[in-house]
């Protein structure tokens, strides 16, 4: 899975009834992760007062696709003002760039894993939707962004499957998240090895932080899914002249052990390479 290492994707605009403009999640990267010949469309609206029991038998919702959730007016927005207030916190990008990149790599574990297209599919919005928590708060951002996704979606979406997209998106981040499940895994992988060069917002050398040093120094990251050996490796190109390596683990560590536990779940082992050495 080779990682894109360009600049964050610029937010595009639709204008909405109002003449305003709103932000929509660029196509480039999200294409990427469509399943060849899956559904377009949203299923049917049910008719205004006669909302059917969730999992009714003669429920018409369609499998949920990245098509969809692209076009979903407030998820792009929810995304693009998690953004916003990571950024006044002074954390790196978590904007549209972020959410395409663990989208697809989601999507990329769990197909060359072996799982199906349906269940890769739901890795890869859970993966894109997974940080938009963000736009309330940091903290317990993971378990916020549940709960909106679920709002979000609990009238297109199968039942089903918005249980296995909303517990990934509040277990992907430590301390209080865990694998729960397949996509929960991939999901955690996907969001943990986005380290790169390309997140730091500040310009200035002299004004990074830990955090902008070792993602400064990060050159190059690649996430090596291995289906016979059942490995997944995580590898990094660091430049220590930036950042020594004993700095990525001083912040890192917690999220390489839930890789780890991660990886476990999908009946894998974790490995960490950086600049060519085994570590992990």
């Amino acid at each position: 899975m080779s990682r894109q290492t360009g600049e964050a994707s610029p937010e595009t605009h639709r204008p909405d009834a109002s003449g305003a403009k709103r932000p929509v999640a660029p196509p480039d990267e999200a294409d990427a992760i469509l399943v060849p010949g899956a559904p377009e469309t949203h299923g049917a609206a049910e008719p205004p007062g006669r909302p059917e029991p969730a999992g009714a038998p003669d429920d018409q919702r369609q499998p949920v696709t990245m098509a969809d959730i692209r076009d979903n007016a407030e998820l792009s927005m929810f995304i693009s003002a998690a953004d916003r207030v990571m950024k006044g916190l002074g954390y790196t990008e978590h904007g549209f760039r972020h959410a395409n990149l663990s989208g697809r790599i989601s999507f990329n574990v769990m197909s060359r894993l072996g799982f199906d297209e349906h269940t890769s599919n739901l890795a890869a919005v859970a993966g894109y939707l997974h940080d938009v928590g963000n736009m309330v708060a940091r903290e317990m951002h993971g378990q916020t962004g549940g709960l909106l996704v679920y709002q979000a979606l609990r009238d297109q979406v199968p039942p089903d499957d918005l249980a296995i997209i909303v517990s990934a998106v509040a277990n992907h981040e430590e301390p209080d998240g865990h694998a729960v499940g397949p996509v929960a895994a991939a999901v955690i992988l996907a969001d943990k090895s986005d380290v790169h060069r390309s997140r730091v917002r500040k310009q200035a050398q002299i004004e990074f932080d830990i955090h902008d040093r070792v993602n400064y120094a990060a050159e190059q990251s690649f996430l090596r899914v291995d289906s016979e050996a059942r490995t997944v490796t995580l590898e990094l190109t660091i430049d220590t002249e930036i950042s020594h390596v004993m700095e990525y683990f001083e912040i890192f560590l917690h999220r390489m052990m839930m890789c780890r536990r991660a990886a476990e779940r999908l009946e894998c082992r974790f490995k960490l390479t950086i600049n060519g050495a085994t570590l992990l």
